[in-house]
C-alpha cells in the first residue's frame, strides 16, 4: 500500500474540479497550476495549494510540458499526479517519468498506455486474442499508394485513422479511390498536428453503426471487472455530444458478451486503473473492437450514476495499491442516466467553437440532476482549450423517465455570453429517432445537418423548437423564467426572438 497525501492535478477546467471534489472527500490535498490564460479559473478555488506558472511566453503549454509538470510535483511535495483527460493523460512517457521520479501516476502502466494508445499495436493484440474487429491494416500505412492497395483489398468505404491519440482527430472516410490521396494527406497532417505523430492506419468503414463503450476497472492484483456500457452514438465530427447508460441497443445477453470481451482485452495488457473499451455495433448486432482509452472519460458520470461507484476514487485507491472492493457479480445497474455536453459552440455553423466570456449562467439544482462544470459567471472560454462549459447529467427510473427529466432540466439552464449546444439538445430530446433509441453515429449528418448547416432552414427550426417548447413544456407559465407574452401572434420573427433566449 502506498499512502497518497497530496496530488498534483495536471489539468484544468471541469475535470480538475471533478477530481478535487473526490480528493476533498477522501481527505487528500491537491495542487493546481495557475496559468496566464486563466488566472481566475474556477478550478483554482478547489485546490489546497496553487502553483503560480510564471512563464507566459512558453512555447509548450504547461499541461503538455512533461518536464515542467514533474518539477512542479517534486517542488510541491506531491505523492501522485492525476492527469484527468486530454493533454498528457494518455502519454506513456509522462507516466514513465512520474514513476522514474518516485511519483505515483494515477492511471495505468506506461506499457498499457503505449500498447492501447498506439492503435495498430492495439489491433495486433486484439487479433492475437481473437477480439472481433473490422477488417484493416496490421500496422501503419506508409503513403497514399500503399493506402490504395489496402483499400482495394478491404473494400470501400474505408476510414483512415491516426495511429496515436483519439477524440476524432486524424480521421477521414474514403468512399472511392479518387479521394484517397487528398484524405490520406489531410488525416496524416491532422494526426501530426494533434499528436506529433503523422502515422495512420486503415479500417473498413462500417456504415451507420452504434458507438458502444464499456467502462472497466482493474487493480494491480490482477482483478478486472466492467461496469456496464455507455451509448455514445450522438456525435459530430467523430466527437461525442451526448452519452447515456445503459444503451437502448443492448440486452442482458449482448451486454454480458461485450463486457466479457472488454475485460479480456484489458487483461491481455495487464491493465489496471479505470479504462474504456470502445466498440462499433452494426445493424445485425455484430460488434467490433475499435480502441481503448487508457484514462477517465469525459462521460464517466453516467456510469457513476447508475452504479453508485465513484470512478475517480477508484482510480486513486487502485493507484495506492488497494484491491477492488467488488466482484463482477456484485456490480448492479440501476435506473438510467443521460449526459449532455454543453459546449460553447455555434451549432448552425457546424458546431464551430464559439469562444467568449460567460456573462451569466444558471443550472437547475434538484434531485436527479448533476452538473459538472469548471466555469462560472465571468469565466472565459479560452480558444486554446476545449469548448466545454458544463456536463448536465440526469437520472431516471428508466430511459423514458430520464428523457423527460432531461427535457425539464435543459429548459432550466440559462447561459449568456456565448453560443452553446443547448438548442441542439432541446431539439434532440424531442426527436422521434432519439426517443425510440434507433439513432446511429450518422444521426446528425443524416437527420439534422440540413437544419443546422443551412440558413434556409433558420425560420423552420426556430418555429419548430419554439412551438414545441411552448406547447409541450407550458413555458407560457414561465416555468423556465422566460417571458412568453400572452396573446401575441407566433410569427417566425417572434419565435426566433424567443429561441434566442435559450
Amino acid at each position: 500500500m502506498k499512502k497518497i497525501n497530496r496530488i498534483l492535478i495536471a489539468n484544468r477546467g471541469e475535470i480538475a474540479v471533478r477530481i478535487m471534489r473526490t480528493t476533498r472527500k477522501m481527505g487528500i490535498e491537491t495542487v493546481a497550476v495557475r496559468t496566464a490564460a486563466e488566472p481566475d479559473a474556477m478550478y483554482l478555488t478547489f485546490a489546497d495549494v496553487i502553483h503560480e506558472e510564471e512563464d507566459e511566453l512558453a512555447e509548450i503549454p504547461v499541461f503538455l510540458d512533461v518536464e515542467k509538470l514533474i518539477a512542479i510535483a517534486l517542488k510541491t511535495k506531491c505523492d501522485a499526479v492525476h492527469p484527468g483527460y486530454g493533454f498528457l493523460a494518455e502519454n506513456a512517457w509522462f507516466a514513465e517519468k512520474c514513476l522514474d521520479n518516485g511519483i505515483i501516476f494515477i492511471g495505468p502502466s506506461p506499457d498499457a498506455i503505449y500498447k492501447m494508445g498506439n492503435k495498430p499495436v492495439a489491433r495486433q493484440i486484439a487479433m492475437k486474442h481473437r477480439i472481433p474487429m473490422a477488417m484493416g491494416t496490421h500496422g501503419s500505412v506508409a503513403d497514399e499508394d500503399e493506402a490504395i492497395l489496402h483499400a482495394a483489398r478491404i473494400g470501400y468505404p474505408v476510414i483512415i485513422k491516426a495511429a496515436s491519440g483519439g477524440g476524432g482527430r486524424g480521421m477521414r472516410i474514403v468512399r472511392q479511390e479518387s479521394e484517397m490521396e487528398k484524405m490520406f494527406t489531410l488525416a496524416s497532417r491532422e494526426a501530426e498536428k494533434a499528436f506529433n505523430d503523422p502515422s495512420v492506419f486503415i479500417e473498413k468503414y462500417i456504415e451507420n453503426p452504434k458507438h458502444i463503450e464499456f467502462q472497466i476497472l482493474g487493480d494491480t492484483h490482477g482483478n478486472i471487472i466492467h461496469l456496464g456500457e455507455r451509448e455514445c452514438s450522438i456525435q459530430r465530427k467523430h466527437q461525442k455530444l451526448l452519452e447515456e447508460a445503459p444503451s437502448p441497443a443492448l440486452d442482458e445477453e449482448l451486454r454480458a458478451k461485450m463486457g466479457e470481451t472488454a475485460v479480456r482485452i484489458a487483461r491481455a495488457t495487464g491493465y489496471y486503473s479505470a479504462g474504456t473499451v470502445e466498440f462499433l455495433l452494426d445493424s445485425d448486432r455484430n460488434y467490433y473492437f475499435m480502441e481503448m482509452n487508457t484514462r477517465i472519460q469525459v462521460e464517466h458520470p453516467v456510469t457513476e450514476m447508475i452504479t453508485g461507484i465513484d470512478l475517480i476514487e477508484q482510480q486513486i485507491r487502485i493507484a495506492s495499491g488497494e484491491m477492488l472492493a467488488m466482484k463482477q457479480d456484485e456490480v448492479k445497474l440501476s435506473g438510467w442516466a443521460i449526459e449532455c455536453r454543453i459546449n460553447a459552440e455555434d451549432v448552425q455553423a457546424g458546431f464551430a467553437p464559439a469562444p467568449g466570456r460567460i456573462e451569466k449562467l444558471n443550472f437547475p439544482e434538484e434531485p436527479g440532476v448533476r452538473v459538472d462544470t469548471g466555469v462560472r459567471a465571468g469565466s472565459p472560454i479560452v480558444a486554446s482549450y476545449d469548448s466545454m462549459i458544463a456536463k448536465l447529467i440526469v437520472t431516471g427510473s428508466d430511459r423514458h423517465d430520464a428523457i423527460i427529466r432531461m427535457k425539464q432540466a435543459l429548459d432550466k439552464v440559462w447561459i449568456k455570453g456565448t453560443k452553446t449546444t443547448l438548442p441542439f439538445f432541446r431539439m434532440l430530446m424531442r426527436h422521434q429517432a432519439f426517443q425510440a433509441g434507433t439513432f446511429t453515429t450518422a444521426f446528425i449528418e443524416k437527420d439534422l445537418e440540413k437544419y443546422y448547416t443551412n440558413s434556409e432552414y433558420e425560420e423552420t427550426i426556430a418555429a419548430w423548437i419554439a412551438t414545441k417548447l411552448f406547447t409541450e413544456e407550458n413555458l407560457s407559465q414561465n416555468r423556465s423564467g422566460i417571458s412568453f407574452d400572452q396573446g401575441k401572434e407566433l410569427t417566425p420573427w417572434l419565435l426566433r426572438k424567443r429561441l434566442s433566449q435559450f
